[in-house]
């Protein structure tokens, strides 16, 4: 069985500055913000949340099949997931266009500014989802918005279960898109401050949320784990502490590989968040979202 990953495929430029955001930003000046961050380490990574997603998931020994864009220089890209053995069918490749490119700062507390110049991503629309054998269900990540939209409602209409896992693209839509996409998906998965945002939004608490169609909402709170709400109920399944903390950039879509890797085989949704919350933390003591390695074993999936 495989699961369709519909999300971005970018490159991350991580840079790391050494001291805190925090001790440079002037709150009372904040409407003047003229600031500038020495940055002495940087590295060029494959990111974007459906290359991240598909990374792990197929770590983890599933089966990605990821559906995103790539620009006239994701040649390189799209070699890697071939080298994986993933299937590149639903990746287009836009020749006008650079692929997804994002810069990412991280301050010395894990605090991250992000500039994100979506390129491809914004032709990721003009490839729809199929019915397709052995598809056993799908996520809807961060893309183009009408490639969320568009992508979100082809996999209601076939009747394949997704997760709406909105990350940093939720700003792009109102209350209105917000309900749309929860009723059209199968479970929600978002952070802290997402979670807050689209309560907001929705005018929906999470346990309200909770108790209609969905199968379950999960929200992740980094190190502290992970919240799962089911029919109104609230569980936390508390986090796992890891070897070293290195790298946070790519540790959301790590948790969602193996949340797409439980689902897939049926697990209860804290059994899938308990392995999230384990694959988060060999992620975060890597640096680059698609460089830690996953020992099937050591994580009990023999």
């Amino acid at each position: 069985m495989s699961a369709l990953i519909c999300g971005s495929l970018a490159f991350d430029t991580i840079t790391t500055f050494p001291g805190r955001f925090a001790d440079q930003i002037l709150p009372e000046q904040i409407h003047i913000l003229n600031v500038s961050f020495l940055v002495p380490t940087l590295r060029r990574e494959f990111g974007g949340c459906a290359g991240n997603i598909a990374y792990t998931l197929h770590q983890l020994g599933g089966e990605p099949l990821v559906m995103a864009a790539l620009g006239s220089d994701g040649a390189d890209y799209l070699a890697r997931l071939q080298d994986w053995g993933v299937s590149t069918e639903f990746v287009r490749t836009v020749a006008d266009s650079y692929t997804a490119q994002a810069i990412i700062t991280t301050d010395r507390d894990n605090n991250q500014i992000t500039a994100f110049h979506p390129g491809a991503m914004q032709c990721a629309h003009e490839t729809a989802v199929v019915a397709k054998p052995g598809l056993a269900l799908g996520i809807v990540a961060p893309d183009g918005r009408d490639a969320m939209l568009q992508h979100a409602a082809q996999m209601a209409a076939l009747g394949i279960p997704f997760v709406f896992d909105p990350g940093q693209g939720l700003p792009m839509f109102d209350g209105a898109e917000l309900r749309r996409f929860i009723e059209q998906a199968s479970w929600v998965a978002v952070n802290d401050y997402e979670a807050r945002l689209l309560c907001e939004r929705t005018g929906s608490s999470l346990e309200e949320l909770s108790r209609s169609h969905l199968r379950g909402i999960v929200v992740t709170l980094g190190a502290q784990g992970c919240e799962v709400w089911v029919q109104g109920g609230r569980t936390h399944v508390p986090g796992v502490e890891a070897a070293a903390v290195v790298d946070p950039t790519g540790c959301g879509d790590a948790f969602r590989g193996a949340l797409l890797y439980g689902l897939e085989r049926g697990w209860e949704l804290a059994r899938c968040a308990e392995l999230g919350n384990k694959v988060g933390a060999l992620k975060i003591a890597c640096a680059g979202p698609q460089n830690h390695r996953i020992d099937r074993a050591a994580l009990g999936l023999g």
